[in-house]
């Protein structure tokens, strides 16, 4: 194999130029949006054009950009001869107790986020660190352990932060300590994390994945394929680029190249394109494979470990810097060995050596293996490789990126808000940031004589990041600042609901009594408050305070505010004047809806949970679907409601296992079995929920026969005996368009397949039941069998409706258990979201 060595890098004026123009635009912003701190230091540390301030400097007459929280004590390393030269890792905060670093983020925006740890030795030593870190609103580093992080002592992730206080928390575990040596946090070109990729999984499917800017992403992979180590000196964002040979399966069949071209950032079709997306270098270098022989087998892959458990995201860098002349190649990229993409580079630009790149959103395939290949294009109808018959059949790659997909969780930190902090004052980086400016803007006029460089907007964004359970018991004050200043005083709601007043009370539900209330803006409130110092449904409230407090769609219900002081769980909430969706099917004396009505509602209810499941808040599985928690404004809008037991999970057929838990009666029978949750669970629920809609009566009633018990099995009886319009809600026979009635029992036959696979999403349950209405509203023509209202659709198959285990019949109406976390039961008819008007029992 033919292998370079890059003794020396030798730039062209022109590159030149441009790296000081990279360097210029970051720069100009490091006083207003950058942070760098030196931790544990009294000085600054100047590194690579960055001014790393160190956090004990202090100033009275400068406000502070960031300040700390927390019990720490400074360090130095004592090992002169430690294996570093770097000024970082002489210093490091030692934290013995929960502690963060606060920032104040000026602007919506996804940022790098970089935490540096070497482990050096002092009389404590950093090695045996074991500690967790968390941001606001999301884990990063779980477990974490300061063994062996000298060897790779960055961790770089990319968050959507929103403008406000913005935190980093160090918590130790157990009886141990956490320690960091350095902090970065800068805004990223607004166009480096897309929105939108291609979604593979190890069966190959091509899907489209959305909302990945709403994601925490950490970069466990970044490759400069065919070239050397790129340090952080000569690379625009300060990133480290290592060589591809140590990931190569067939070393020996590949030939690296370098061609001193500059790339054609210009000649890009897209964009996003800029000096930014990765080095010069990069695309100035290349692993090629050739063809060996005339079948065209000239296959190169590179594997990569990944965590099974997770999403990644994976971007591939292509610039032809090997052919002679444009339009002369394509060849294949391969993911795993189910998918398989043409790669025309001219397809991006019609000149040589333009870069390119592309993104990939990848499941694993339970390996634990990620593997990325180029070849000759496949014939995938043929099973078969050939040669593209263009003058060059070669394949080339410049560079990876691999990004591991970690979402955003639920908080579970126990840190106590302390009133007096320790405030650290950023005065190097505004020095040290002008001293550099009046350098580079001498030369920037010269430069600009020649060429003006391309301008990098940023656009507003605010992210809807999904939230996921947490299991730690909450003590006064627990979570600390972390929902965008959603926290009530525990007076204001004393004050909007008149001390708790009993006639105030609408409803009482497992986790507490649910009260009416107007705060001082007149706006009118529901008002869930747990026993104080229960200490009970923890995992739900700090889950309800994260899902609710980061997404926000017309068919959700609005989180107004919560209030965790004096050991109380409160969740405020807009007032639903019409209470459950259950209250108008049964149970109650209010009069019955229309068909159109209950369409219009099913059809608001699936929209939410399709937001859930694809929309910007990306992977929320609601895992609680039913009437109870479907709550309907005054104008009878439904909103989905109760997030406590919601999970962020995987897409399509892949999934999470997880303690089983939900309501038994929409229990999906295949996630009872299996313990294995997916989307499909909630699109179970649904069709159990479209059967009450139908039939105006709960999913079990143990007071009936008991063949007639369970709503989803005596449809498919009454269905078997061609009688499926007895159970059909009477106020109903009437009124319903029998296309539409159709539709509506042929969506839900579908929702209630045994099989999650055989099950549609909740996007093709929207479109359906969004037809069914219009099939209602449209008189339409009909043949001659279509006269009866039930009798076309009694022809229709139900599915197999799997049977629970049985239950007591001593179990009430309306008081079917919940599972909740710990296995203990709560009465249906006291579910937590449970939001009732005035005199709804």
């Amino acid at each position: 194999m033919e292998k370079l060595q890059f003794l020396k890098i030798h730039l062209s004026p022109f590159a030149a130029l441009l790296f000081l123009l990279q360097f210029l635009s970051l720069a100009y912003s490091l006083t207003e949006n950058n942070f760098f701190i030196n931790c544990g230091s009294a000085t600054n540390a100047n590194t690579d054009l960055r001014n790393f301030v160190g956090d004990l400097n202090s100033s009275d007459s400068v406000s502070s950009s960031f300040s700390f929280t927390g019990h720490s004590s400074p360090v130095t390393n004592s090992n002169q001869s430690s294996g570093t030269s770097s000024t970082l890792y002489q210093t490091a905060r030692i934290f013995r107790s929960n502690s963060s670093y606060e920032f104040d983020i000026p602007n919506n925006g996804i940022y790098i986020v970089r935490l540096h740890f070497f482990a050096f030795s002092t009389p404590t030593d950093l090695s045996t660190a074991l500690f967790d870190v968390w941001t606001s609103g999301s884990s990063l580093l779980l477990n974490f352990t300061g063994k062996n992080s000298s060897n790779s002592p960055i961790k770089e992730f990319f968050l959507p932060i929103s403008p406000g206080k913005f935190n980093v928390y160090f918590l130790p575990r157990g009886s141990s300590f956490a320690f960091i040596n350095a902090i970065e946090v800068f805004p990223a070109v607004d166009s480096y994390i897309p929105d939108e990729a291609k979604q593979i999984s190890s069966a190959g499917s091509n899907n489209s994945y959305r909302g990945l800017r709403s994601w925490t992403l950490q970069t466990i992979y970044r490759i400069n394929v065919g070239g050397p180590t790129i340090t952080p000196e000569i690379d625009t964002l300060w990133r480290n680029w290592v060589p591809d040979d140590g990931y190569l399966v067939n070393l020996g069949s590949a030939t690296s190249r370098f061609h001193s071209t500059e790339p054609k950032y210009g000649g890009n079709v897209s964009e996003s394109i800029s000096i930014f997306t990765a080095p010069t270098l990069v695309y100035q270098t290349a692993k090629v494979a050739e063809p060996k022989n005339t079948s065209g087998n000239f296959n190169l892959t590179w594997s990569f470990n990944v965590d099974k458990s997770a999403g990644h995201l994976v971007r591939v860098h292509f610039c032809d810097i090997i052919s002679v002349s444009a339009n002369t190649l394509n060849f294949s990229l391969h993911i795993y060995n189910n998918f398989s993409m043409l790669i025309d580079p001219y397809e991006y630009g019609d000149l040589l050596a333009v870069p390119f790149y592309i993104d990939f959103v990848v499941y694993s395939d339970d390996s634990g293996h990620l593997n990325i290949g180029i070849g000759p294009w496949v014939d995938i109808i043929n099973n078969s490789a050939f040669l593209n018959g263009l003058e060059n059949n070669s394949a080339f790659l410049n560079g990876l990126e691999i990004m591991k997909i970690l979402g955003n969780s639920g908080i579970t930190l126990s840190l106590q808000e302390h009133k007096k902090k320790n405030v650290f004052i950023i005065v190097g980086s505004i020095l040290g940031g002008l001293g550099l400016i009046c350098i580079l803007v001498a030369v920037f006029f010269w430069i600009f004589r020649c060429r003006k460089p391309k301008s990098i907007e940023t656009s507003d964004w605010s992210p809807l990041p999904g939230g996921g359970s947490s299991h730690s018991r909450m003590t006064e004050g627990t979570i600390p600042n972390m929902n965008l200043g959603l926290k009530i005083p525990f007076s204001e709601i004393q004050l909007a609901t008149k001390n708790f007043d009993a006639k105030l009370r609408i409803g009482k539900g497992g986790f507490g009594i649910v009260y009416k209330g107007t705060l001082k803006n007149d706006t009118k409130i529901a008002v869930k408050r747990s026993d104080p110092g229960s200490g009970q449904g923890l995992p739900e409230f700090q889950t309800e305070i994260m899902v609710l407090s980061k997404i926000r769609h017309r068919h959700l219900v609005s989180l107004i505010g919560y209030c965790d002081e004096r050991s109380e769980m409160i969740l405020v909430y807009e007032f639903m004047a019409n209470g459950t969706l259950r209250d108008h099917l049964y149970a109650s004396d209010k009069p019955p809806l229309s068909w159109k009505q209950r369409l219009e509602i099913c059809i608001g209810a699936a929209r939410g949970l399709h937001y859930l499941h694809r929309g910007s808040a990306g992977g929320i599985i609601h895992r609680d679907v039913k009437p109870t928690n479907i709550l309907l404004d005054k104008n009878n809008v439904a909103k989905v409601a109760d997030f406590g037991l919601s999970k962020s999970g995987p897409l399509d057929d892949t999934h999470v296992s997880t303690t089983v838990k939900g309501t038994i009666g929409y229990l999906d029978p295949e996630y009872f079995k299996s313990q294995q949750l997916t989307e499909k669970s909630d699109v179970y629920s649904f069709g159990v929920v479209l059967l009450e809609v139908l039939c105006a009566r709960p999913a079990i009633d143990s007071t009936l026969p008991r063949e007639q018990a369970n709503l989803a099995e005596w449809a498919m009886l009454c269905k078997n005996k061609g009688l499926l319009e007895d159970i059909i809600d009477p106020s109903l026979k009437d009124q319903i368009e029998p296309n539409s009635l159709r539709k509506f029992i042929e969506t839900t036959e579908k929702c209630l397949q045994g099989c999650g696979t055989d099950r549609p999403t909740m996007g093709d349950i929207l479109w359906d039941l969004e037809y069914a209405l219009q099939l209602q509203q449209t008189t339409m023509p009909r043949e001659p069998h279509e006269d009866s209202t039930v009798g076309g659709s009694a022809a229709l198959a139900m599915p197999n409706v799997w049977r629970f285990p049985s239950i007591s019949m001593s179990i009430e109406r309306d008081d079917m258990p919940a599972i909740m976390d710990d296995g203990s039961y709560t009465r249906d008819s006291e579910v937590f979201s449970q939001l009732k008007a005035d005199g709804s029992k």
